[in-house]
């Protein structure tokens, strides 16, 4: 029976690896054809010139600019009343019937589909408070998107800490908001700043919300202030995927892998920053 049972845990085993492998081998595969696509497509006066010839020319560098404007425009949108309501549901709201339906609609909330963000932001900022198609429109749109995520990871992040270590900072004088700031935040950061990178990835490559509140045509030329429109890369590459005939395909090559490789700096980055306050 004891060696059934080890060939039978070898097969488990050897099943799960080969599922895994299976499963990451797409994802390799594609990065790899990403790579070798875009690679060749990425110059210097393509990464800082505008485009030309109906965007069949020239660069994208007004995408990557609009690109890291809402990005910057979410963090400050998202991360902020995220984390704090996080705070709130934890560590100050009574556990009722309320909390459980406002904990539950917001979980509901992160699997709403993109395109209706986009349809709210257009309604409600665009065209009921009036701020037109603008950085501040899409901005706000992509940091709802980007709340459901953060506050779930906030909460979780702050369930996960022993109420031990809460009686033990009460229990030496400290306040609530103290404990709170100086003890319980600092040592659920690292679960908090996933829930960022997952949101803010996910935000940085939306074409939905953004088709509906700030991404524009063609735009040669860089915004001026947070009223004005903006060309963002993953509106820009499905303008010229489908909208531009007669498009290079090393544009659009080109345009995916600088895509990816924004996307992923923002992962490094915030791996980088959970690693280093991991360590404190």
């Amino acid at each position: 029976m004891s060696i059934l049972k080890g060939r039978g845990a070898k097969i488990i085993e050897g099943t799960i690896k080969a599922v895994g492998y299976l499963s990451v081998l797409p994802v390799v595969l594609i990065v790899i054809y990403i790579i070798l696509k875009g690679v060749p497509a990425i110059s210097w006066e393509f990464l800082v010139s505008s485009p030309t010839d109906g965007m069949r020319a020239g660069g994208i560098f007004p995408a990557i600019v609009g690109s890291v404007l809402l990005t910057i425009g979410t963090i400050a949108v998202s991360v902020p009343f995220g984390i704090l309501t996080g705070i709130f549901l934890v560590e100050y709201s009574k556990d009722n019937i309320v909390r459980r339906v406002i904990n539950l609609t917001i979980v509901n909330l992160a699997g709403i589909p993109s395109i209706i963000y986009g349809l709210f932001g257009m309604s409600l900022f665009v065209i009921f408070l009036q701020f037109g198609s603008s950085i501040l429109s899409g901005a706000l749109t992509l940091g709802i998107m980007c709340l459901p995520v953060i506050i779930t990871a906030t909460r979780e992040a702050l369930l996960a800490i022993p109420k031990d270590l809460r009686e033990a900072s009460l229990a030496l004088g400290a306040t609530k908001w103290e404990t709170t700031w100086k003890i319980i935040l600092p040592t659920a950061l690292p679960g908090i700043l996933t829930g960022i990178i997952l949101s803010i990835s996910r935000a940085a490559g939306e074409t939905a919300p953004i088709m509906f509140t700030v991404a524009a045509f063609y735009l040669p030329f860089l915004p001026m202030s947070v009223w004005d429109q903006v060309m963002a890369l993953p509106y820009h590459l499905y303008v010229i995927a489908t909208q531009v005939p007669n498009m290079p395909e090393n544009i659009m090559n080109g345009t995916v892998f600088v895509i990816v490789v924004l996307t992923v700096g923002f992962n490094l980055l915030g791996a980088f920053l959970r690693k280093k306050f991991s360590k404190k």
